[in-house]
Order: structure tokens, then C-alpha cells, then sequence
């Protein structure tokens, strides 16, 4: 019966050391990530608008209503976030949309696409993806993402037949469920886009 007890208090304080171990390190760690996760943000804001010189925030901006808004038009991705696009003079040039895609072979694919405020698309670009290695990772190709680049369309559709106009786009040999899944998830994004344009008429919103 000492036996037990003893054995259990050793693995109670083993239990208690390794939890604010643990807590240490997460500690540590935790700023210097979100770093990262910022900069990459960032980063990937600045590919879909280049001309941007400053990225701002939405007011009262709601992942869940503009993923609900997403729903309503018959997708299944995450709005994750939305910042507006903002020139050197202060004026709106468009919007920066963060879509979670959840239809990749591998799991979920993150990418924010820029669209200027006529609707055009500048492009995406992808932050977090998972799939297979020289199949679905050529998502991150230009070879890929240029078939979304300066499209003005309210829908992408996926073709393995060859792109006969600007709104299909040939997908990835190999991946088509990697290549439904980011198309989808753009176009979700264009749907939350054109619902945010009707909301604000095109203007610089402040926080």
C-alpha cells in the first residue's frame, strides 16, 4: 500500500514538472510564432496586392457572419478574415479575403486572395497546405495560380479538359480534389467579396 502511494505522488509530481515544463516553453515560444504567423500574413497580403501600401483592418469584421454569407451561396469554407487594401492617399483599392478551405485531399488549404474593388482578381496566395507532394502542393505553382490572376468573373469552375474562357481553370494533373478545393474556396471568397461591396459601396471604412 506505501508502495502505491509513493509510486503515485512520484508520478504526480513527474505529471506537475512536465505541465510547467510545458507551460514554459509555450511561454517562450508563443511570441516569437505569432510573429511568424503575422509576417507570413503579411507577406501574403502584399503578393495579392502589391500596390497596397498599408492593410487595415475591418471594422466589426465577423468570420461567422461572412462565413454564413459564404454558406448562403452554397460553399463550405471559413472566412477566416478581411482587411481592407488601402493606397498611399488613403483610398481603397480593394480587399484582402482569408479563405480556409476545407476539401483538400490532405485537409484544410489557407490562402487570401486580393480583388480590387471592379472585382478583378489579383490573385491568391497560400499560407498553410498540406497536400501530396508533386501532386496537390502545385497549388503553390505559378503554373496554377496564374489562372486566377487579373480574372474579373463571379465564378471559377474546374475543367480537365482544357480552359476554354477566363472563368474555368484546368486543374492540377493528378489533384483534382486539391484544385476543386482552393477553386471553391476562391470563390467563396468573391461571394463574401461582392456581399462586403454591397454593404459599404465601395468605401474606406475606419475603425
Amino acid at each position: 500500500m506505501v508502495k502505491i502511494i509513493k509510486d503515485a505522488l512520484i508520478l504526480c509530481v513527474i505529471t506537475v514538472a512536465a505541465g510547467l515544463g510545458l507551460g514554459a516553453v509555450y511561454g517562450v515560444t508563443k511570441e516569437p510564432i505569432e510573429k511568424v504567423n503575422y509576417e507570413t500574413q503579411q507577406n501574403a497580403y502584399k503578393t495579392v496586392f502589391e500596390n497596397a501600401s498599408e492593410f487595415k483592418d475591418l471594422p466589426d469584421f465577423s468570420s461567422e457572419e461572412a462565413t454564413k454569407i459564404a454558406a448562403d451561396n452554397g460553399y463550405g469554407d471559413t472566412i477566416e478574415n478581411c482587411v481592407q487594401a488601402v493606397e498611399a492617399d488613403g483610398s481603397l483599392l480593394g480587399y484582402v479575403i482569408t479563405v480556409v478551405s476545407h476539401d483538400g485531399y490532405a485537409g484544410d488549404i489557407k490562402f487570401s486572395i486580393g480583388v480590387q474593388l471592379d472585382g478583378t482578381l489579383n490573385g491568391y496566395s497560400i499560407t498553410d497546405i498540406n497536400e501530396t507532394a508533386g501532386l496537390g502542393m502545385k497549388a503553390k505553382e505559378e503554373s496554377f495560380y496564374s489562372q486566377f490572376q487579373d480574372k474579373q468573373v463571379e465564378q471559377f469552375t474546374v475543367t480537365k479538359t482544357g480552359s476554354a474562357d477566363d472563368s474555368e481553370i484546368d486543374a492540377i494533373s493528378g489533384a483534382t480534389i486539391t484544385s476543386s478545393a482552393v477553386t471553391n474556396g476562391v470563390d467563396a471568397g468573391l461571394a463574401y467579396f461582392r456581399s462586403l461591396l454591397e454593404t459599404t459601396g465601395g468605401e474606406l471604412l475606419n475603425e
